[in-house]
Protein backbone atom coordinates (compact mmCIF):
# COMPACT_ATOMS: atom_id res chain seq x y z
CA UNK A 1 0.00 0.00 0.00
CA UNK A 2 1.21 3.51 -0.84
CA UNK A 3 -0.25 6.89 0.11
CA UNK A 4 -1.37 7.86 -3.40
CA UNK A 5 -1.18 6.73 -7.02
CA UNK A 6 -0.94 8.99 -10.03
CA UNK A 7 -2.51 6.90 -12.75
CA UNK A 8 -1.92 7.07 -16.52
CA UNK A 9 0.71 9.79 -16.51
CA UNK A 10 2.55 10.38 -19.77
CA UNK A 11 6.34 10.50 -19.43
CA UNK A 12 8.11 12.52 -22.15
CA UNK A 13 9.99 12.32 -24.44
CA UNK A 14 9.40 8.55 -24.30
CA UNK A 15 5.59 9.08 -24.54
CA UNK A 16 5.11 6.16 -22.14
CA UNK A 17 2.12 5.84 -19.84
CA UNK A 18 3.05 5.01 -16.25
CA UNK A 19 1.50 5.04 -12.80
CA UNK A 20 3.47 6.55 -9.91
CA UNK A 21 3.07 5.37 -6.33
CA UNK A 22 3.83 8.04 -3.71
CA UNK A 23 4.78 7.26 -0.12
CA UNK A 24 6.10 9.63 2.57
CA UNK A 25 6.62 12.38 0.01
CA UNK A 26 8.79 10.23 -2.27
CA UNK A 27 8.29 8.30 -5.50
CA UNK A 28 8.00 4.76 -4.16
CA UNK A 29 6.87 2.83 -7.26
CA UNK A 30 6.86 3.30 -11.02
CA UNK A 31 4.77 0.73 -12.88
CA UNK A 32 2.50 0.37 -15.88
CA UNK A 33 -0.85 -0.04 -14.11
CA UNK A 34 -1.95 1.27 -10.72
CA UNK A 35 -3.51 -1.26 -8.33
CA UNK A 36 -7.26 -1.11 -7.98
CA UNK A 37 -8.96 0.01 -4.76
CA UNK A 38 -6.10 2.28 -3.73
CA UNK A 39 -6.36 6.08 -3.63
CA UNK A 40 -5.43 7.50 -7.01
CA UNK A 41 -5.61 10.55 -9.23
CA UNK A 42 -6.26 9.69 -12.87
CA UNK A 43 -4.14 12.01 -15.03
CA UNK A 44 -5.84 10.69 -18.19
CA UNK A 45 -2.63 10.60 -20.25
CA UNK A 46 -1.58 14.18 -19.41
CA UNK A 47 2.14 14.93 -19.59
CA UNK A 48 3.90 14.81 -16.22
CA UNK A 49 7.23 16.54 -15.62
CA UNK A 50 9.51 16.75 -12.60
CA UNK A 51 8.59 19.78 -10.52
CA UNK A 52 10.32 22.83 -11.98
CA UNK A 53 13.21 24.40 -10.07
CA UNK A 54 13.70 28.18 -10.20
CA UNK A 55 17.14 29.12 -8.90
CA UNK A 56 16.53 32.87 -9.32
CA UNK A 57 13.61 34.57 -7.58
CA UNK A 58 13.20 37.82 -5.66
CA UNK A 59 10.41 37.48 -3.08
CA UNK A 60 11.14 40.87 -1.39
CA UNK A 61 10.67 39.32 2.03
CA UNK A 62 11.61 40.84 4.47
CA UNK A 63 11.41 44.59 4.11
CA UNK A 64 9.74 45.04 0.74
CA UNK A 65 6.65 42.87 1.12
CA UNK A 66 4.37 45.46 -0.47
CA UNK A 67 5.91 44.19 -3.75
CA UNK A 68 5.83 40.43 -2.94
CA UNK A 69 6.31 38.07 -0.01
CA UNK A 70 7.07 34.39 0.44
CA UNK A 71 3.36 33.52 0.49
CA UNK A 72 2.35 35.30 -2.72
CA UNK A 73 5.65 34.47 -4.44
CA UNK A 74 5.25 30.76 -3.81
CA UNK A 75 1.60 30.94 -4.82
CA UNK A 76 2.86 32.22 -8.19
CA UNK A 77 5.49 29.47 -8.22
CA UNK A 78 2.91 26.75 -7.59
CA UNK A 79 0.57 28.20 -10.21
CA UNK A 80 3.44 28.16 -12.70
CA UNK A 81 4.55 24.58 -12.04
CA UNK A 82 7.57 25.41 -9.85
CA UNK A 83 8.04 23.17 -6.82
CA UNK A 84 11.41 24.54 -5.66
CA UNK A 85 12.59 28.15 -5.57
CA UNK A 86 15.83 29.78 -4.45
CA UNK A 87 15.49 33.36 -3.22
CA UNK A 88 18.00 36.13 -3.85
CA UNK A 89 19.58 38.14 -0.99
CA UNK A 90 18.76 41.75 -1.95
CA UNK A 91 16.03 42.27 0.64
CA UNK A 92 15.88 44.70 3.60
CA UNK A 93 17.99 43.82 5.46
CA UNK A 94 20.08 42.00 2.87
CA UNK A 95 20.68 38.31 3.52
CA UNK A 96 24.40 38.82 4.10
CA UNK A 97 24.78 37.85 7.78
CA UNK A 98 24.01 34.63 9.62
CA UNK A 99 21.35 36.47 11.63
CA UNK A 100 19.58 37.79 8.51
CA UNK A 101 19.82 34.37 6.85
CA UNK A 102 18.20 32.66 9.85
CA UNK A 103 15.46 35.29 9.99
CA UNK A 104 14.61 34.76 6.33
CA UNK A 105 14.53 31.00 6.87
CA UNK A 106 11.94 31.53 9.61
CA UNK A 107 9.84 33.68 7.27
CA UNK A 108 10.02 31.11 4.47
CA UNK A 109 9.28 28.25 6.86
CA UNK A 110 6.09 30.02 7.92
CA UNK A 111 4.94 31.24 4.49
CA UNK A 112 6.32 29.07 1.69
CA UNK A 113 3.98 26.74 -0.21
CA UNK A 114 6.83 25.08 -2.12
CA UNK A 115 10.32 23.92 -1.20
CA UNK A 116 12.88 26.69 -0.94
CA UNK A 117 16.53 27.61 -0.63
CA UNK A 118 18.32 30.92 -0.14
CA UNK A 119 21.26 32.57 -1.82
CA UNK A 120 23.52 34.54 0.51
CA UNK A 121 24.74 38.06 -0.13
CA UNK A 122 28.19 39.32 0.78
CA UNK A 123 28.55 42.38 2.97
CA UNK A 124 31.54 42.02 5.29
CA UNK A 125 34.15 39.38 4.54
CA UNK A 126 34.12 38.19 8.16
CA UNK A 127 30.49 37.04 7.79
CA UNK A 128 31.13 34.66 4.88
CA UNK A 129 32.30 31.68 6.94
CA UNK A 130 29.30 31.68 9.30
CA UNK A 131 26.92 32.15 6.37
CA UNK A 132 28.40 29.14 4.60
CA UNK A 133 27.62 26.94 7.62
CA UNK A 134 23.91 27.66 7.04
CA UNK A 135 24.03 26.08 3.58
CA UNK A 136 23.26 28.89 1.14
CA UNK A 137 22.65 27.75 -2.43
CA UNK A 138 25.40 30.16 -3.49
CA UNK A 139 26.97 33.50 -2.69
CA UNK A 140 25.38 36.09 -4.99
CA UNK A 141 27.58 38.96 -6.19
CA UNK A 142 26.33 42.01 -8.06
CA UNK A 143 29.28 43.14 -10.15
CA UNK A 144 27.57 46.42 -11.07
CA UNK A 145 27.93 47.36 -7.38
CA UNK A 146 31.46 46.08 -6.72
CA UNK A 147 34.86 47.44 -7.70
CA UNK A 148 37.57 45.06 -8.87
CA UNK A 149 39.53 44.97 -5.60
CA UNK A 150 36.44 44.21 -3.53
CA UNK A 151 35.53 41.44 -5.96
CA UNK A 152 38.99 39.87 -5.68
CA UNK A 153 38.79 40.00 -1.90
CA UNK A 154 35.48 38.13 -1.92
CA UNK A 155 36.84 35.43 -4.23
CA UNK A 156 39.88 35.00 -1.96
CA UNK A 157 37.68 34.64 1.11
CA UNK A 158 35.39 32.10 -0.56
CA UNK A 159 38.47 30.18 -1.74
CA UNK A 160 39.32 29.73 1.94
CA UNK A 161 35.97 27.96 2.43
CA UNK A 162 36.91 25.51 -0.28
CA UNK A 163 40.17 24.76 1.53
CA UNK A 164 38.20 23.79 4.67
CA UNK A 165 36.73 20.78 2.86
CA UNK A 166 33.06 19.85 2.72
CA UNK A 167 30.68 20.95 -0.01
CA UNK A 168 32.30 23.12 -2.65
CA UNK A 169 31.10 26.74 -2.52
CA UNK A 170 29.38 28.30 -5.53
CA UNK A 171 29.37 31.96 -6.58
CA UNK A 172 26.43 33.29 -8.59
CA UNK A 173 27.10 36.51 -10.47
CA UNK A 174 25.14 39.39 -11.89
CA UNK A 175 27.57 40.29 -14.64
CA UNK A 176 27.50 44.00 -15.51
CA UNK A 177 30.72 45.93 -15.11
CA UNK A 178 30.40 48.74 -12.56
CA UNK A 179 32.67 51.24 -14.30
CA UNK A 180 31.09 50.69 -17.73
CA UNK A 181 27.55 51.02 -16.36
CA UNK A 182 28.36 54.18 -14.41
CA UNK A 183 30.10 55.95 -17.31
CA UNK A 184 27.45 54.93 -19.89
CA UNK A 185 24.59 55.96 -17.60
CA UNK A 186 26.17 59.33 -16.93
CA UNK A 187 26.56 59.86 -20.67
CA UNK A 188 22.87 59.14 -21.35
CA UNK A 189 21.65 61.36 -18.51
CA UNK A 190 23.96 64.25 -19.45
CA UNK A 191 22.52 64.14 -22.97
CA UNK A 192 19.02 64.45 -21.54
CA UNK A 193 17.97 61.03 -22.79
CA UNK A 194 15.01 59.75 -20.81
CA UNK A 195 13.24 57.25 -23.11
CA UNK A 196 13.25 53.54 -22.21
CA UNK A 197 15.58 52.65 -25.11
CA UNK A 198 18.22 54.92 -23.55
CA UNK A 199 18.29 52.68 -20.50
CA UNK A 200 19.54 49.79 -22.64
CA UNK A 201 22.33 52.03 -23.96
CA UNK A 202 23.23 52.99 -20.41
CA UNK A 203 23.91 49.32 -19.67
CA UNK A 204 25.45 48.22 -23.00
CA UNK A 205 26.48 44.74 -24.07
CA UNK A 206 30.07 45.80 -23.30
CA UNK A 207 29.15 46.03 -19.62
CA UNK A 208 28.08 42.39 -19.60
CA UNK A 209 30.93 40.96 -21.65
CA UNK A 210 33.51 42.89 -19.62
CA UNK A 211 32.05 41.56 -16.38
CA UNK A 212 31.77 38.00 -17.70
CA UNK A 213 35.45 38.12 -18.75
CA UNK A 214 36.48 39.35 -15.30
CA UNK A 215 34.38 36.70 -13.56
CA UNK A 216 35.88 33.91 -15.68
CA UNK A 217 39.43 35.10 -14.96
CA UNK A 218 38.74 35.15 -11.22
CA UNK A 219 37.15 31.69 -11.37
CA UNK A 220 40.25 30.38 -13.14
CA UNK A 221 42.67 32.10 -10.76
CA UNK A 222 40.97 30.83 -7.59
CA UNK A 223 39.67 27.50 -8.91
CA UNK A 224 36.08 28.25 -7.88
CA UNK A 225 32.74 27.23 -9.34
CA UNK A 226 30.73 30.15 -10.72
CA UNK A 227 27.24 30.52 -12.15
CA UNK A 228 26.51 33.40 -14.54
CA UNK A 229 22.96 34.68 -14.04
CA UNK A 230 20.67 36.03 -16.79
CA UNK A 231 23.04 35.91 -19.77
CA UNK A 232 21.66 38.34 -22.33
CA UNK A 233 24.10 38.32 -25.25
CA UNK A 234 25.50 35.81 -27.71
CA UNK A 235 28.98 37.19 -27.11
CA UNK A 236 28.77 36.39 -23.39
CA UNK A 237 27.55 32.91 -24.20
CA UNK A 238 30.57 32.43 -26.46
CA UNK A 239 32.95 33.51 -23.70
CA UNK A 240 31.34 31.05 -21.29
CA UNK A 241 31.54 28.25 -23.86
CA UNK A 242 35.25 28.86 -24.39
CA UNK A 243 35.80 28.84 -20.63
CA UNK A 244 34.00 25.50 -20.28
CA UNK A 245 36.20 24.00 -23.00
CA UNK A 246 39.28 25.19 -21.14
CA UNK A 247 38.15 23.36 -18.01
CA UNK A 248 36.68 26.17 -15.94
CA UNK A 249 33.81 25.26 -13.63
CA UNK A 250 31.17 27.67 -14.97
CA UNK A 251 27.45 27.38 -15.71
CA UNK A 252 25.01 29.77 -17.33
CA UNK A 253 21.41 30.91 -16.95
CA UNK A 254 18.98 32.66 -19.26
CA UNK A 255 15.60 34.23 -18.48
CA UNK A 256 12.38 33.92 -20.49
CA UNK A 257 12.44 37.64 -21.27
CA UNK A 258 16.00 37.68 -22.59
CA UNK A 259 15.20 34.59 -24.65
CA UNK A 260 11.86 35.65 -26.14
CA UNK A 261 11.95 39.48 -26.21
CA UNK A 262 14.27 42.09 -27.68
CA UNK A 263 14.94 45.78 -27.08
CA UNK A 264 11.94 46.83 -29.19
CA UNK A 265 9.78 45.87 -26.19
CA UNK A 266 11.28 48.79 -24.28
CA UNK A 267 9.56 51.02 -26.80
CA UNK A 268 6.34 48.96 -26.75
CA UNK A 269 6.07 48.40 -23.00
CA UNK A 270 8.19 51.17 -21.47
CA UNK A 271 9.35 50.53 -17.91
CA UNK A 272 7.31 47.34 -17.70
CA UNK A 273 10.08 45.82 -19.84
CA UNK A 274 12.89 47.48 -17.86
CA UNK A 275 15.23 44.91 -16.34
CA UNK A 276 18.93 44.38 -15.59
CA UNK A 277 20.66 43.47 -17.80
CA UNK A 278 18.38 45.19 -20.30
CA UNK A 279 16.67 43.55 -23.26
CA UNK A 280 19.08 43.41 -26.20
CA UNK A 281 18.90 44.24 -29.88
CA UNK A 282 17.90 41.33 -32.08
CA UNK A 283 21.42 41.06 -33.50
CA UNK A 284 23.00 40.71 -30.02
CA UNK A 285 20.49 38.65 -28.06
CA UNK A 286 20.53 34.96 -27.26
CA UNK A 287 18.11 32.97 -29.42
CA UNK A 288 16.14 29.77 -28.82
CA UNK A 289 18.53 28.05 -31.25
CA UNK A 290 21.30 28.57 -28.65
CA UNK A 291 19.55 26.67 -25.84
CA UNK A 292 21.97 23.75 -26.19
CA UNK A 293 24.70 26.06 -24.88
CA UNK A 294 22.63 27.28 -21.88
CA UNK A 295 22.64 25.35 -18.61
CA UNK A 296 19.43 26.53 -16.95
CA UNK A 297 16.45 28.82 -17.30
CA UNK A 298 15.85 31.05 -14.26
CA UNK A 299 12.87 33.36 -14.16
CA UNK A 300 14.59 36.25 -12.32
CA UNK A 301 11.07 36.84 -10.93
CA UNK A 302 11.50 40.47 -9.81
CA UNK A 303 8.16 42.05 -8.82
CA UNK A 304 7.42 45.74 -8.27
CA UNK A 305 4.26 47.82 -8.01
CA UNK A 306 2.68 49.46 -11.03
CA UNK A 307 3.10 53.00 -9.55
CA UNK A 308 6.83 52.29 -9.14
CA UNK A 309 7.04 51.13 -12.74
CA UNK A 310 5.22 54.25 -13.94
CA UNK A 311 8.03 56.48 -12.64
CA UNK A 312 10.65 58.03 -14.97
CA UNK A 313 13.00 55.66 -16.77
CA UNK A 314 15.89 56.47 -14.42
CA UNK A 315 13.82 56.09 -11.22
CA UNK A 316 11.58 53.14 -12.07
CA UNK A 317 13.02 49.91 -10.58
CA UNK A 318 14.21 47.17 -12.95
CA UNK A 319 12.49 43.80 -12.87
CA UNK A 320 9.89 41.56 -14.50
CA UNK A 321 7.60 39.02 -12.76
CA UNK A 322 7.90 35.65 -14.50
CA UNK A 323 6.74 32.77 -12.30
CA UNK A 324 3.17 32.86 -13.61
CA UNK A 325 4.26 33.03 -17.26
CA UNK A 326 7.49 31.06 -17.81
CA UNK A 327 6.06 27.57 -18.30
CA UNK A 328 3.17 28.55 -20.64
CA UNK A 329 5.64 30.56 -22.73
CA UNK A 330 8.07 27.64 -23.00
CA UNK A 331 5.32 25.08 -23.66
CA UNK A 332 4.27 27.34 -26.54
CA UNK A 333 7.82 27.10 -27.88
CA UNK A 334 7.54 23.31 -27.66
CA UNK A 335 4.21 23.33 -29.50
CA UNK A 336 5.81 25.56 -32.14
CA UNK A 337 8.66 23.02 -32.41
CA UNK A 338 11.31 25.54 -31.39
CA UNK A 339 12.35 23.43 -28.40
CA UNK A 340 11.56 20.01 -26.90
CA UNK A 341 10.43 18.53 -23.61
CA UNK A 342 13.97 17.19 -23.30
CA UNK A 343 15.21 20.81 -23.40
CA UNK A 344 12.62 21.87 -20.85
CA UNK A 345 13.52 19.12 -18.38
CA UNK A 346 17.25 19.79 -18.76
CA UNK A 347 16.92 23.56 -18.29
CA UNK A 348 14.30 23.71 -15.54
CA UNK A 349 14.62 20.40 -13.68
CA UNK A 350 17.77 18.33 -14.20
CA UNK A 351 20.52 20.94 -14.48
CA UNK A 352 19.24 23.20 -11.67
CA UNK A 353 19.15 20.11 -9.41
CA UNK A 354 22.73 19.21 -10.36
CA UNK A 355 24.18 22.73 -10.13
CA UNK A 356 22.58 23.54 -6.78
CA UNK A 357 23.10 20.09 -5.20
CA UNK A 358 19.45 19.03 -4.97
CA UNK A 359 20.04 15.29 -4.99
CA UNK A 360 16.39 14.28 -4.51
CA UNK A 361 14.92 16.59 -7.14
CA UNK A 362 14.83 17.15 -10.89
CA UNK A 363 14.01 13.61 -12.06
CA UNK A 364 11.06 11.21 -12.04
CA UNK A 365 12.73 8.13 -10.53
CA UNK A 366 12.06 5.86 -7.58
CA UNK A 367 13.44 7.45 -4.41
CA UNK A 368 13.19 11.05 -5.66
CA UNK A 369 10.91 13.68 -4.10
CA UNK A 370 7.34 13.43 -5.36
CA UNK A 371 7.48 16.89 -6.95
CA UNK A 372 5.56 17.13 -10.22
CA UNK A 373 3.91 19.50 -12.64
CA UNK A 374 1.20 18.11 -14.90
CA UNK A 375 0.65 20.02 -18.13
CA UNK A 376 -2.08 20.20 -20.74
CA UNK A 377 -0.07 20.84 -23.87
CA UNK A 378 -3.20 21.65 -25.91
CA UNK A 379 -4.77 24.17 -23.53
CA UNK A 380 -4.71 27.69 -24.98
CA UNK A 381 -4.86 31.10 -23.35
CA UNK A 382 -3.62 34.66 -23.29
CA UNK A 383 -1.15 36.12 -20.76
CA UNK A 384 -3.25 38.30 -18.43
CA UNK A 385 -1.34 39.90 -15.53
CA UNK A 386 -4.60 40.61 -13.68
CA UNK A 387 -4.83 36.86 -13.05
CA UNK A 388 -1.29 36.46 -11.70
CA UNK A 389 -0.93 34.97 -8.22
CA UNK A 390 2.04 37.33 -7.78
CA UNK A 391 1.35 40.77 -6.34
CA UNK A 392 2.97 42.23 -9.48
CA UNK A 393 0.14 42.65 -11.99
CA UNK A 394 2.18 43.63 -15.04
CA UNK A 395 4.21 41.91 -17.75
CA UNK A 396 5.83 42.71 -21.10
CA UNK A 397 4.26 39.39 -22.16
CA UNK A 398 0.77 40.79 -21.62
CA UNK A 399 -1.49 39.70 -24.50
CA UNK A 400 0.84 36.92 -25.67
CA UNK A 401 -1.12 33.91 -26.92
CA UNK A 402 0.09 30.68 -25.33
CA UNK A 403 -0.59 27.01 -25.98
CA UNK A 404 0.26 24.64 -23.16
CA UNK A 405 -0.51 25.22 -19.48
CA UNK A 406 0.35 23.76 -16.09
CA UNK A 407 -2.82 22.23 -14.63
CA UNK A 408 -1.54 20.49 -11.49
CA UNK A 409 1.46 20.96 -9.19
CA UNK A 410 2.52 18.57 -6.41
CA UNK A 411 5.21 19.14 -3.77
CA UNK A 412 6.30 16.12 -1.77
CA UNK A 413 3.22 14.25 -2.89
CA UNK A 414 0.88 17.03 -1.75
CA UNK A 415 -1.39 18.83 -4.17
CA UNK A 416 -0.52 22.53 -4.10
CA UNK A 417 -2.15 23.64 -7.38
CA UNK A 418 -5.09 22.06 -9.17
CA UNK A 419 -6.54 23.77 -12.23
CA UNK A 420 -5.41 27.17 -10.96
CA UNK A 421 -6.63 26.71 -7.39
CA UNK A 422 -3.95 26.92 -4.68
CA UNK A 423 -3.79 24.74 -1.54
CA UNK A 424 -1.84 25.91 1.50
CA UNK A 425 0.70 23.17 2.14
CA UNK A 426 4.08 23.74 3.80
CA UNK A 427 7.29 23.77 1.79
CA UNK A 428 10.62 22.83 3.35
CA UNK A 429 14.19 24.11 3.29
CA UNK A 430 15.95 22.12 0.58
CA UNK A 431 19.31 21.90 2.37
CA UNK A 432 18.14 20.10 5.49
CA UNK A 433 15.87 21.90 7.92
CA UNK A 434 14.72 25.47 8.45
CA UNK A 435 15.82 26.21 12.01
Amino acid sequence: MVDLWLKDAKIVPENMLVSLGIEDGKIAVLKKIAPKREECINLRESVILPGLIDAHVHFRDPGLTYKEDFRTGTMAAAAGGFTTVIDMPNTRPPTDTAKAFKEKLKIADHKSLVDYGLHAGVGKLKDIKNLFKLKPASFKLYMDLLDDETLKGIFREIKNLQNDGGQEPLISLHCEDKETVESSTLKMISKGRDNPESYAKARPTLAETTAVSKALKLAGKYGLKIHICHVSTNESLGLIDEAKKSGLKVTSEITPHHLLLNSSYLRKCGNFAKTNPPLRDQRDKVEVESLDDIDIVGTDHAPHTIPEKENTIWKAPPGIPNLDTALPLLLTQINNRNMTFTDLKRLLCENPARIFHLESKGFIKVGMDADFVVVDRKKEGVINPDKFKSKAKYSPFKGFKVKGMPVMTMVGGNLVMDDGGISKIEGKFIYGGSS
